[in-house]
């Protein structure tokens, strides 16, 4: 068969537009958006046992900064909230014993546990920090440390 320009024109263009996808006419359709999902990166060990271990506790707003290319003294930043002095403490311990059982990573710095309201686990290659609401709206690291790529740790991840 040979195609003409009307059969050229009819024929669907891709524009990196959301566009419809399913059945005939009148037929509920979903919408499938072109762009490609952002992908996360392949994460330590170490990191990823760290995400598990605060996420068991409960941790909300869970978020990677990858430090690699921003020249911090580390690789990875792990941020994540606890929602009262309590549960703050008990995310940290959570992340120490599952590192201390699991892979056998001890921090080479853990301060800020006698306060509960911002505790930071140094291993190094990456370091844990566990706010409260109100200590992390303070701090602010995510903007802080801006030119690193930022990674948000939904449940699904």
């Amino acid at each position: 068969m040979v195609k003409t320009k009307t059969d050229k024109a009819s024929a669907p263009r891709k524009t990196g537009r959301a566009r419809k996808v399913g059945g005939p006419v009148g037929s509920k359709t979903a919408v499938a958006a072109s762009a490609p999902k952002a992908r996360t990166p392949k994460l330590p060990k170490g990191v990823v046992t760290a995400i598990r271990a605060a996420r068991d506790r409960k941790a909300v707003d869970i978020v990677v900064l990858d430090l690699r290319k921003a020249g911090g003294f580390t690789d990875y930043f792990v941020i994540c909230t606890g929602t009262n002095p309590r549960q703050v403490r008990a995310i940290a311990d959570a992340v120490d014993a599952t590192l201390r059982t699991d892979l056998g990573e001890r921090p080479a710095l853990a301060e800020g546990a006698d306060r509960s309201e911002w505790i930071l686990l140094d291993y190094f290659d990456f370091v844990v920090h566990v706010f409260s609401r109100e200590c992390r709206t303070f701090y602010d690291l995510e903007r802080l440390w801006g030119n690193a790529e930022r990674f948000p740790m939904d449940d699904e991840s």
